[in-house]
């Protein structure tokens, strides 16, 4: 969408604020929880309700993280002139911080209103999982992002916590004990291939970050770490995918080998590209390659876990 002619609290401006291109982040682990669930108990064996709610959910949570992220970096003056990210709606004045706060606010019980429903299906349970992700998307910004914990919440709450709870949800109202391993284990390779969008976030952003004393990881860790942390967590990511896919599919086909080479093949030439570019604002193709491949995982996953 372009960007120019924004007018202040416009219809253009929340869409921008919203960050469609980063809601493939919360669809993808959503999506992979939905196909672990397909793929133990068959198509006609799944709940389909629980599933749209539990994509409604991530997708809603996804806008009113990118809200709270837009408002409190902004009144922290994190997102100043010197930034080398993508515009942010409040530091360019597109919305107020005034409309942002009744912004997430709004999303917030949106998302709130949205996973309700899900207590039918996994009981008073799905209560604290709600709230434990709405507080946790508060405190990234305001306090985590800062401690270089970020990358911990990354792996929690957009690996384990939506795959896993997402199979619970959408699995067959059986007395389910626990969650199987090779579910936990394509969770985990979940949130590290997510993570890699932060790390080449923050990766731009080091030098930015320190003035602003925001100690991520790759500020703690150097560039250079930065880079081989990248380069590692896509790697492992489709790692555990082989494991955990054939597991669950009791196989390893011909097609399933192909997707994942196709998957690091799209890794590697990010990574190339990140190690090319190294600096400025030109990392943020970088970013969205990553997002690309974000959602080619995330359809790779799924089609290994149904052919």
């Amino acid at each position: 969408m372009d960007e120019t002619n924004v007018n202040v609290n416009s219809f253009k401006a929340w869409v921008l604020a919203s960050r469609p291109k980063t809601l493939s982040g919360a669809a993808v682990p959503v999506l992979i929880g939905i196909a672990s669930a397909v793929c133990m108990y068959g198509r006609d064996g799944i709940r389909v309700v629980p599933a749209v709610l539990c994509m409604l959910f991530a997708l809603v949570m996804q806008v009113d993280a990118n809200f709270v992220n837009d408002y409190f970096d902004f009144m922290k003056g994190t997102d100043d002139e010197t930034r080398l990210g993508p515009k942010r709606a409040c530091a360019q004045g597109w919305i107020t911080a005034a409309a942002m706060r009744r912004g997430l606010l709004i999303t917030t019980l949106l998302a709130c209103a949205v996973g309700l429903p899900l207590i039918a299906y996994g009981g008073w349970e799905m209560i604290l999982v709600g709230l434990a992700c709405v507080v946790f998307c508060f405190l990234y910004t305001i306090s985590f992002s800062y401690l270089g914990l970020g990358d911990v919440l990354v792996l929690v709450f957009f690996g384990l916590v939506p795959v896993c709870i997402t199979y619970w949800l959408v699995a067959p109202p059986t007395p389910l004990t626990s969650i199987p391993v090779p579910v936990i284990v394509l969770s985990l390779a979940c949130g590290l291939e997510i993570d890699t969008l932060l790390v080449v976030n923050n990766y731009r952003d080091i030098d930015n970050d320190r003035r602003a004393g925001k100690k991520t990881l790759i500020v703690r860790i150097g560039p250079v770490w930065g880079r081989l942390l990248y380069f590692f967590l896509g790697f492992l990511a489709g790692g555990l995918v082989v494991y955990g896919a054939s597991r669950m599919t009791q196989s390893w086909n011909l097609w399933q080998q192909v997707l994942i080479i196709i998957f690091y093949l799209f890794h590697y030439n990010t990574f190339l590209a990140m190690r090319r570019i190294n600096k400025g604002a030109a990392l943020n193709r970088v970013l969205g390659m990553t997002a690309r491949n974000m959602l080619i995982f995330g359809v790779f996953v799924a089609l290994c876990l149904l052919l």
